[in-house]
């Protein structure tokens, strides 16, 4: 971070420069100047008289079609560029997303959906709740102290980073105690509203709303975790109605709360904050038309009582393709007067929205709410699908046919908006028709011997014969490892060479032989490092892998792949899920020769490295025209007819990758049972086969895992690594409370998610608090994740240390005994 500090600028006030396309002009979008744009810069003010407004969005992702927040980020966090070359950046995909929407039609576009990292970081930011770590005194919070509670930098760790409800973006954990004085901090909100309005697009700044905010906060290191983080509902609130009060000078007329902790089992006092924060906010609030936004499940019946009852709201956003009950509340009573945002094109998947279906729901609606009280939106945030088809070049015509990226969903927003008021597109309506058929008869949807398969497991248990203590003995026979073993989670890091060379074989500029080549000497030169570290048992690296998912789903059958289908995971990190539009099957082996590659370089055991079945459904974007289940159980078992081949190969130790296991669990307690017995199962399927001494793996990470500790145990797995130092080693608390566990585990030594390199007495110190509460028998050690994101300027030193840590303790532990 040493490259940033010197940068004090405030990350979100807005930039005096703004590109459109490949023309540059001067503009005046500084806060402390509010003219009128040149009039090529407005885009058209629209009017926001209620009789036409009928159309809106939650979010949009905010990367950019082709990751241009990305590179601009990383660029200046290596010191590369300026903080204001990566403000024109931003300011420009900014301008550029306001007028997308404003062109296709949308009357209430959203601001303040845009983040250099997080929008949970940039409401710990508005609020002033930097925890003291961070050296912040005051004042507006520049990129120095924002990026260092994101990242850690070289003197102080991250925060922590977990999964955004059972999505894979992942949002910073804020830390709040008693003692935190909350102030008005970042002006991030007001200024981006600014922003668009000087580009003349009127826009709904959007707010993490305070309530749920709270509930997704955790206590700070050394406050109590009793400590009730609702009792900081009245501290914060003073900072809510000094940016709405700004707000509301700036010129705007609506606000949106986000509030996705309404979808959640909630407590009566918990519901009872949202009473009294909008009750409190509801002076400030007057003269705005005030919208809070649910997404990702059903509201709760006693939530959506307190929900509508809230007199300071006048909309209400709901999910209605994942909150499908929702339908039956609103249609049982909703209040006269308000309006119904109603969330019925789908921001989680990239499928076309079935426009027929979709109208005859809000045809419905609009008889319960009145014609000018609803409003079309999308679900949720389009943040979490790809961002434009039209990038889309190489894919295949009848698959993108079926396909809707963000840039599609606001066409298909605006498409709904219309018709409901009497403006009915018949072409565009008839062209969604026929692609559904399309997709509906397309043989290469459906194959039958896969699908009975994978029906055929449902009433099975699929377990291991023996039991984990008795295949640990027989596994330790083989592998003869030490105590406190070392490893890695499976990746290295990934070099623009070995990038450029995988992209040159895709392309066809370099042979087949050339790239095999190349790759094994990746291979050779990682397992040279490993065994000069001294670590136990080692990988190979992943070398010819892009994505820990994209890589199996190209060797399977039913998947479809995009050249520029990125999502957000986590600050600069993006993914490009794969689309599985049909039935899975593995037509051959798929790690086998690389992994008998790696294992011929070394005596010591090489893991084989799999994503689980799991892991790949929750990380692609899934069919929604069957159970998730199905498709799970048919990806368990191509899984596991590579297990079964590792296994002959001679692969003694192979790691399954359960990473989003606990990602996917539903957000209602009544619908867990159900996922964690078909996910378990999906885990168990792959590996029920092998020996007693071949030795299975899976990892784990950045999820709260304590809540469903039981259903990891029925994993069954002889070892799992997860993640943990950077959730300040919460995972241990389960087993301080009595929770045995048999199987060998790996609880994350360090975060490789910052670049800071942690000291060995750091790491040892770590092991040390492991073995206060599990058997040195069972413990093993490794990072957090794998290191393929990281440089080997930090990975060697890092790695060097945890060895150092481990064999220090196993001295100490060896003269205990």
């Amino acid at each position: 971070m040493n490259q940033v500090s010197h940068h004090i600028l405030a990350p979100f006030s807005s930039l005096r420069v703004i590109s459109l396309g490949s023309l540059t002009f001067s503009s005046s979008l500084s806060t402390t100047n509010s003219n009128s744009p040149p009039s090529f810069l407005r885009f058209s003010f629209r009017s926001f008289s209620i009789r036409a407004m009928a159309s809106h969005i939650v979010g949009y992702p905010r990367m950019g079609p082709k990751r241009e927040l990305k590179f601009a980020l990383e660029s200046f966090w290596d010191g590369k560029s300026s903080a204001e070359d990566l403000q024109k950046v931003s300011a420009d995909l900014r301008s550029s997303i306001w007028k997308q929407m404003s062109d296709a039609g949308i009357k209430l576009i959203p601001s303040n959906t845009f983040s250099y990292y997080d929008q949970v970081l940039d409401t710990t930011a508005m609020i002033g709740a930097v925890p003291p770590r961070y050296g912040w005194n005051g004042g507006e919070i520049g990129f120095d102290v924002y990026f260092s509670m994101a990242r850690g930098n070289a003197s102080v760790p991250a925060m922590e980073m977990t999964k955004w409800f059972d999505t894979n973006y992942h949002y910073i954990v804020p830390e709040l105690g008693p003692e935190v004085n909350f102030s008005y901090a970042s002006h991030k909100a007001v200024n981006e509203y600014k922003e668009a309005k000087a580009l003349g697009v009127e826009t709904v700044p959007v707010l993490v709303g305070p309530v749920s905010y709270l509930l997704l906060s955790k206590p700070a290191k050394g406050v109590e975790k009793s400590f009730s983080l609702l009792s900081l509902l009245d501290k914060i609130l003073p900072v809510y109605q000094e940016v709405v009060t700004e707000l509301k000078a700036a010129g705007a007329t609506w606000i949106q709360f986000d509030e996705p902790k309404l979808v959640m089992d909630l407590a009566a006092h918990e519901l009872q904050a949202f009473t009294h924060a909008y009750s409190v906010l509801e002076a400030s609030l007057s003269g705005l038309d005030v919208l809070i936004a649910t997404y990702f499940a059903d509201v709760p019946v006693e939530a959506y009582k307190t929900l509508t009852s809230l007199k300071s709201v006048t909309a209400f956003g709901f999910d209605l393709v994942r909150g499908t009950k929702t339908l039956d509340l609103v249609k049982g009573g909703f209040p006269s007067g308000k309006y119904l945002f109603a969330g019925v094109v789908d921001g989680r998947n990239i499928w076309a929205n079935d426009l027929a279906s979709s109208l005859s729901t809000l045809n419905a609606l609009e008889g319960i709410v009145g014609k000018d009280k609803l409003v079309v939106s999308t679900s949720c945030s389009l943040l979490h699908t790809a961002v434009d088809l039209v990038n889309e070049t190489k894919l295949d015509q009848e698959i993108k046919s079926w396909l809707a990226f963000a840039a599609q969903k606001v066409v298909e927003v605006n498409a709904l908006a219309k018709a409901l008021s009497g403006q009915k597109d018949e072409a565009f309506f008839s062209a969604n028709a026929a692609a559904l058929a399309s997709r509906k008869s397309s043989p290469r949807v459906t194959n039958e011997a896969v699908q009975k398969a994978a029906a055929a497991l449902k009433d099975s248990d699929h377990r291991r014969v023996t039991n984990v203590s008795a295949r640990l003995d027989a596994q330790q026979k083989k592998l003869n490892l030490p105590i406190l073993p070392t490893t890695t989670i499976g990746s290295f890091p990934q070099t623009m060479d070995l990038r450029r060379v995988r992209r040159e074989y895709k392309a066809k500029k370099i042979s087949e032989e050339n790239y095999v080549e190349a790759m094994k000497e990746e291979i050779n030169k990682v397992v040279k490092i490993q065994e000069e570290l001294d670590i136990d048992v080692l990988v190979h690296g992943e070398p010819e892998r892009n994505d820990m998912v994209e890589y199996f789903g190209e060797q399977l059958s039913g998947f479809a792949f995009t050249a520029n289908g990125w999502v957000q995971s986590y600050g600069s990190r993006c993914v490009k899920p794969p689309i599985i539009y049909g039935d899975v099957s593995r037509p051959k082996a798929m790690t086998v020769f690389w992994s008998s590659i790696a294992q011929s370089m070394t005596k010591r055991p090489m893991k084989g490295m799999l994503t689980g079945p799991v892991t790949i459904l929750n990380w692609s974007f899934v069919r929604n025209d069957q159970p998730r289940f199905e498709t799970c159980y048919q990806i368990a078992l191509a899984i596991k007819d590579e297990v079964e081949d590792l296994e002959k190969a001679g692969i003694a130790v192979i790691q399954i990758d359960e990473a989003a296991l606990r990602e996917g669990l539903p957000l209602r307690k009544s619908e867990h049972t159900f996922y964690l017995d078909w996910a378990v199962h999906s885990f168990r399927i792959t590996n029920c086969g092998v020996k007693d001494t071949t030795q299975i793996h899976t990892h784990m990470c950045y999820s709260n895992f304590n809540d469903i500790i039981h259903s990891i145990i029925d994993m069954d797995a002889d070892v799992i690594t997860i993640e943990n130092s950077r959730s300040d080693e919460k995972l241990l608390s389960v087993f301080r409370e009595g929770v045995k566990y048999g199987a060998g585990i790996g609880p994350g030594v360090y975060d490789i998610h910052s670049p800071r390199i942690p000291s060995e007495e750091e790491i040892a110190d770590r092991i040390e608090k492991m073995l206060a509460v599990l058997e040195s028998n069972i413990l093993w050690v490794n990072p957090d994740c794998g290191l393929k994101t990281r440089k080997y300027t930090e990975v060697k030193p890092a790695l060097s240390h945890m060895v150092a840590a481990a064999k220090r303790l196993r001295t100490k532990l060896g003269s205990a005994q």
